[in-house]
């Protein structure tokens, strides 16, 4: 889910349309036992900003249906937006406050989660292609010694095996002293120093480089080592990404307050598994505001599908480095699951690539799909980190949306 993990474990891509290894669709954060599974972005983008929205996606009954029939059913609310050869589409379900049956629109803005994993590798790949950094050296070359020294075997572990998920550190947000000390002091934001402080006598999960495991961990560790070399991740992405694509409705840790936005949805969770979510709005946005590198992005539907089309089409980065990120790991099936912050989707034979994220009230999906030219983003108010029959209908609403998207 997101900052918390044993009992609420962050972004484990969790199971549903195969991804290879991780076990959801949604890379969710998950809150303690496992991840979960939930959405996806089919959206996609022009050039700094997407075509006007088409009135006429031949899709667009069979998914608004798909939507209403699970919100009707108590999920609070869903959003998508779609880019495809017909242009671009976006909907939305239900409520982003149920208290005051408050609708969900497309201009709210929606929990990237672990997809913020994406827009961080990216600050790391574009250091690399300044020279600013190689992924072959060990992460104490980058990394301060104030932070390192809480990671066992930290001067074996490279930026590569960092950013590929294969290095083997211990994961912060499911330890139990972190999630104690979360669930003991509601409402305080945890800062990254002392996150790292729990795994200070932790040993690594395998030897550096011997296989691959999703540890958000990883992602915390590229952030503190960006933040030393260029200053501040945050305001970097926000330059680099947010306006060089001209995503004007996405925030993270630069833009002051950002949290705490009229437009962001509140957040449920069904904590007793009674089909009775409750607004946990506060925790959400806690657990969201301890995290940088592997979480803490906000933006709209659209935007989402701005980014990964940005992306793919060559506005970030070189045409080498986005191979670079497809360069898969396999899981220990020997499927290709994770490469640089992109995970590898098999959707039932059609290939898809982007990333997944969760939280304890939230969970979305940010897809691209080459052989349909199609970019999806879909996005819930409610946490599905937990099992349970809600966050089974979070899933079910996922498999019923994305086939009507690529029948």
């Amino acid at each position: 889910m997101t900052g918390i993990s044993a009992t609420f474990r962050r972004n484990r891509p969790v199971k549903a349309w195969s991804t290879a290894n991780v076990r959801t669709s949604f890379d969710i954060k998950i809150i303690t036992m496992r991840s979960i599974k939930i959405f996806i972005v089919l959206f996609l983008a022009g050039a700094n900003c997407l075509a006007q929205p088409s009135k006429t996606y031949s899709k667009a009954d069979a998914v608004s249906s798909a939507m209403k029939k699970y919100t009707d059913q108590g999920i609070p609310g869903l959003s998508i937006a779609v880019y495809s050869e017909e242009g671009l589409w976006k909907h939305a379900e239900g409520f982003a406050r149920t208290e005051s049956k408050t609708p969900m629109t497309t201009d709210h803005l929606q929990y990237t989660q672990s997809v913020s994993k994406t827009f961080m590798a990216i600050v790391i790949l574009k250091l690399y292609e300044q020279g600013k950094i190689k992924f072959d050296d060990p992460i104490t070359k980058y990394l301060p010694e104030k932070h390192s020294r809480y990671i066992k075997n930290a001067k074996d572990i490279t930026v590569r095996m960092l950013l590929n998920h294969t290095s083997g550190v211990a994961e912060y947000n499911s330890h139990p002293a972190y999630v104690a000390d979360f669930l003991m002091n509601p409402g305080k934001v945890t800062k990254p120093e002392r996150a790292l402080t729990f795994l200070e006598n932790d040993p690594p999960q395998f030897a550096p480089g011997a296989e691959y495991k999703y540890t958000n961990t990883n992602y915390l560790l590229l952030a503190l080592m960006a933040d030393a070399i260029i200053g501040d991740h945050a305001a970097f992405i926000e330059k680099n990404i947010f306006q060089q694509l001209g995503m004007k409705n996405s925030f993270y840790r630069s833009s002051k307050g950002y949290l705490t936005y009229e437009r962001l949805p509140d957040s449920y969770w069904d904590m007793l598994n009674e089909f009775k979510p409750v607004n946990i709005t506060t925790i959400q946005r806690t657990n969201v505001a301890s995290m940088i590198g592997d979480d803490g992005i906000v933006l709209t539907p659209e935007d989402a599908v701005i980014f990964l089309k940005g992306l793919m089409e060559g506005k970030l980065l070189s045409d080498s480095s986005i191979k670079l990120m497809q360069t898969w790991v396999n899981n220990k099936d020997g499927k290709p699951t994770y490469g640089m912050g992109l995970i590898h989707f098999d959707l039932g034979g059609v290939i898809g690539i982007g990333h997944s994220g969760g939280g304890i009230g939230a969970g979305c999906m940010l897809l691209y799909v080459p052989i349909k030219k199609t970019y999806i983003f879909l996005a819930t108010n409610l946490g599905v980190v937990i099992g349970g029959p809600m966050p089974e209908k979070v899933g079910a609403a996922r498999d019923e949306i994305l086939a009507a998207i690529l029948q």
